[in-house]
């Protein structure tokens, strides 16, 4: 009987996710979740067929060299841009991503987001938590409006879509900036434009595009001062799409009225100019943070392994060629 193929997940799962590769592989799991350094992953990995990895591990041909019996690396992510998939194409490596399973509950991020952002949520509760409250006024924490307002979506996929569904409860205009065109755009009201108009005519801009070098600091200083003073940026996509000095800049000068993230540049670190703005609402990458979506995640990428392990077809693979 041949061996089972040997699996390395690095990073916590649910204890069904485990029970579910337990038949197919022989796991080593980083469940107490640990921060490895670099050099101990590679050593992790030497001797494994197969990888679980997550955004924050680097995937490359360093990583490849170190581990001559990978086949397999099944992010449990949508994203994948922390692969190298030409590499691990050489070398014969099949990539699985996790789309879908987390549109919704990101959908829903984008506009807890933007509504925070939009109404200053976060700055009044700050205010009131220091005792700043004494009384009412007409003039107190004005915010923008959301209803009958104009959306403009970066990116129009998946989540794009689900973002802009949401947005017909609110009645508002939706633009979006796609490199083609949605087939559903009747269907959500949604008109495509290029990127320059939609910065220029929405109250209300949400990013939910791929981060690759193409769209690398998409949204910089040229962007930024070409949308309204009164505008909010929501940014639940990818941290490096945002230029985020930039973005702290028009922050404090008052370009845009505010921002919400949920992704930085090189996060966990953030642009420490983020953390002394008062108009920008942070959460640490939690757009996709429902138990449903989580373990759907981990799920699905535990469903690509057993299909790599049983000889099936892999339910979503990631193109290396």
């Amino acid at each position: 009987m041949n061996p089972r193929p040997k699996l390395l997940i690095t990073r916590k799962v649910f204890p069904e996710v485990i029970e579910r590769l337990a038949p197919y592989f022989d796991i080593d799991s980083n469940q107490d979740d640990d921060e490895w350094p670099r050099a101990t992953l590679l050593a992790r990995a030497a001797d494994r067929d197969a990888l679980f990895v997550v955004a924050s591990d680097r995937v490359d041909p360093e990583l490849l060299a170190a581990c001559p019996r990978l086949r397999i690396v099944a992010t449990g992510s949508v994203g994948y841009n922390h692969i190298d998939l030409a590499a691990c194409g050489e070398r014969g490596v099949v990539v699985s991503n996790t789309p879908d399973v987390l549109t919704e509950a990101t959908a829903d991020m984008a506009w807890a987001l933007l509504m925070a952002t939009a109404r200053r949520v976060c700055e009044s509760e700050h205010w009131l938590r220091a005792g700043k409250w004494g009384r009412w006024a007409f003039d107190q924490w004005l915010g923008a409006d959301v209803y009958g307002t104009t959306l403009g979506i970066v990116g129009m996929g998946r989540i794009g879509s689900a973002v802009a569904r949401r947005a017909r409860g609110f009645e508002m205009r939706v633009l979006y900036h796609n490199r083609s065109r949605a087939p559903n755009e009747a269907e959500l009201g949604a008109h495509r434009v290029e990127l320059d108009e939609l910065l220029r005519e929405a109250d209300h801009v949400v990013l939910v595009l791929p981060y690759s070098a193409a769209t690398h600091h998409a949204i910089g200083a040229r962007e930024l001062a070409a949308m309204k003073p009164t505008a909010t940026l929501v940014n639940i996509a990818r941290g490096g799409i945002v230029d985020d000095a930039a973005l702290v800049d028009a922050l404090r000068a008052g370009r845009i009225a505010g921002a919400g993230l949920d992704v930085y540049e090189n996060e966990p670190a953030l642009h420490p100019g983020l953390l002394t703005v008062p108009n920008v609402v942070l959460t640490p990458h939690v757009g996709s943070a429902t138990r449903s979506s989580r373990v759907g995640m981990a799920m699905l990428a535990a469903e690509n392994l057993v299909a790599f392990a049983t000889g099936a077809a892999l339910p979503t693979p990631v193109a290396t060629a």
